[in-house]
């Protein structure tokens, strides 16, 4: 069996299609979204749609929760310099869109085969505000983890950065970020570097071998800036500082 993890579109449909076009190449199976579909970007109702569209396992991400109870927005990690853009998305989405984000789970069990079986939550299992970093101390990552030593492989997005670590025998991945991958870990008052590609993982499960990769797809920065530019996205001009002087070229 081969999985697609993606996570954290962030309302953009460009880096999305992208990505979906390398899934389509890879002979997948299934896909899983990881959370944070809408938000931030310049493309949520397209976004919404096309994962619609896709009839995946969708996990609640913390925008979603924070679109949800918008008066809730700090304690769901949503910075002040990104109340606007917050707002602006619930503007551009109907009932319908709201109403299927509300079908997201806190949390979704994957079987991988007939022993096996994967976890997808946001942050962690426990909240989708929780941060998993490359560099958590093995002591913090079992205060997540230690209770679910059932599943093989957990999976979660939530910090934007590509991560495979081996947490006492299981597998813990993060997919990295479709919409807005980030440059370095960024807490969530501040500002984050954006890389100039979409990411996302794909899993192995074939015969008695398990595998992962974490994939980097470039995707289309001149189509992205078109719509941005056509957008009244309150944080256009950042997105746009972010993808003309990238610090990283692909």
């Amino acid at each position: 069996m081969r999985i697609a993890l993606i996570s954290d579109i962030h309302g953009n449909g460009t880096a999305l299609e992208a990505v979906l076009t390398d899934i389509g190449q890879q002979n997948v199976d299934s896909i899983v979204c990881l959370g944070d579909v809408a938000t931030l970007g310049p493309q949520p109702r397209e976004v919404l749609e096309r994962i619609r569209e896709l009839g995946c396992p969708c996990i609640l991400g913390n925008h979603e929760s924070a679109l949800f109870e918008p008066d809730k927005a700090l304690y769901f990690h949503i910075a002040p310099h990104l109340i606007s853009s917050l707002e602006w998305c619930a503007q551009q989405l109907s009932a319908d869109d709201l109403g299927f984000m509300r079908t997201f789970q806190a949390t979704v069990k994957i079987p991988l085969n007939d022993s096996r079986s994967m976890l997808c939550y946001h942050g962690s299992p426990l909240s989708n505000i929780d941060n998993i970093f490359p560099d958590t101390p093995f002591e913090e990552l079992g205060r997540f983890l230690s209770e679910y030593s059932n599943y093989n492989v957990m999976a979660g997005g939530h910090t934007h950065v590509q991560m495979l670590r081996q947490f006492k025998g299981r597998l813990v991945i993060n997919p990295g970020s479709v919409g807005s991958a980030f440059f370095a870990p960024s807490l969530s008052a501040t500002r984050p570097t954006l890389l100039p590609w979409a990411e996302y993982g794909l899993l192995d499960t074939s015969g008695d071998a398990l595998s992962v990769e974490l994939r980097r797809v470039p995707f289309d920065l001149v189509a992205f800036l078109k719509v941005l530019d056509a957008s009244s996205l309150p944080m256009k001009d950042w997105w746009r500082e972010q993808y003309t002087s990238p610090p990283v070229k692909w």
